[in-house]
């Protein structure tokens, strides 16, 4: 080998990266402790932005095409090394490649559960994940606050920095923006929409990333408050409670299940009421008698006058369901201070309905 050959081979010539890899976001070109040439060819290819650095500070930027490295397209590195005269020999610097393609899938996730305060069930802990997509937009501040000096810098090394900081812009906004738990499902790419202007600011001028896209996929409650949302479809999905009341007590007549003083009293309402109706499609007129009550006399003395919880014994239900139906209009009462009183011919009017 002749010295020219020697001196040829200690100097960079082609400076390039071809990446046939899916997860790597910065790669610094490995120079083998050899300087580059006056002249020497720099490829960026596509989706690639590539940066100088010299002596630990930034020098020139390029982007995508062939580049003869050259003193007219290296001003920074020329002023950084004080070439007077211009570029003549051969000079050591890192060079780094950046990949600025869309990296998409990246998954995240609440390791701990949000408080939330709910309109509708109090203070709630919620638990997200979903996956969101990500760039690099600023190279230099990339480098110097997320890659550094590595020399092969991936996703994955990033993966729980990016994640741990998502999930705190998730969880400040979702709580400020009052959602109900009931209709987060619904809002799901509404969220994701609603984020992005939150996150970006901060995730740009720290990391110098932009999030393209962000998914909320899951937005899960705690077992209790799964179980009283169920309850609450069930309840609407009822409706009318004398229509539901109605068919549980014949239910229970058809099936002989209806046992106890409670069971016989609303079996006999129920008698009564249908005995009612057929008296009034056959024109008989006059007043109809008393509900029979299985329960212990009312808080009033006047027999005609009940209250809820003794309603609600006659009919075998719950008291909540009579102030459902007395809160909804459905069901005449006259209140009483903090109690509620109900005639027995608005309830025989109510049960023939």
């Amino acid at each position: 080998m002749g010295l020219m050959d020697f001196i040829k081979g200690e100097l960079l010539e082609i400076i390039e990266w071809q990446d046939d890899s899916r997860d790597t976001i910065a790669w610094r070109f490995p120079d083998d402790d050899k300087a580059i040439k006056n002249g020497a060819q720099l490829i960026c290819r596509e989706s690639q932005t590539v940066q100088f650095v010299y002596l630990g500070q930034f020098g020139d930027t390029f982007g995508p095409g062939k580049h003869t490295l050259t003193t007219d397209n290296i001003p920074v590195l020329t002023r950084l090394k004080g070439w007077k005269y211009g570029f003549q020999s051969p000079f050591k610097a890192d060079v780094y490649f950046v990949n600025t393609r869309l990296f998409t899938g990246n998954k995240w996730g609440t390791s701990n559960p949000i408080m939330l305060r709910d309109p509708d069930f109090g203070i709630v802990r919620a638990r997200a994940f979903g996956t969101y997509d990500f760039k690099v937009v600023n190279v230099q501040t990339f480098l110097k606050e997320v890659a550094g000096s590595d020399h092969d810098f991936r996703v994955n090394e990033f993966a729980d920095t990016m994640r741990s900081r998502i999930v705190s812009i998730f969880s400040e906004a979702l709580a400020q923006a009052h959602v109900p738990v009931l209709d987060v499902a619904t809002r799901y790419s509404e969220l994701g929409d609603a984020l992005l202007p939150i996150i970006n600011p901060a995730i740009s001028t720290k990391y110098g990333i932009e999030v393209d896209s962000f998914i909320v996929e899951n937005v899960s409650v705690p077992p209790e408050v799964e179980a009283a949302i169920d309850k609450r479809s069930a309840m609407s999905a009822i409706g009318n409670l004398n229509d539901y009341v109605k068919y549980q007590m014949g239910q229970g007549m058809a099936t002989g299940q209806g046992g106890g003083p409670a069971g016989m009293a609303s079996e006999m309402a129920i008698g009564f009421a249908m005995a009612q109706e057929m008296m009034k499609n056959s024109g008989v007129v006059g007043s109809p008698p008393p509900l029979p009550d299985a329960s212990p006399a009312p808080v009033a003395q006047n027999p005609d006058i009940l209250d809820p919880a003794t309603v609600a014994r006659m009919l075998g239900v719950a008291e909540s369901d009579i102030m459902t139906e007395i809160e909804a209009g459905n069901l005449p009462a006259k209140k009483i201070g903090s109690a509620y009183r109900i005639t027995r011919a608005t309830l025989d009017e109510f049960l023939s309905k």
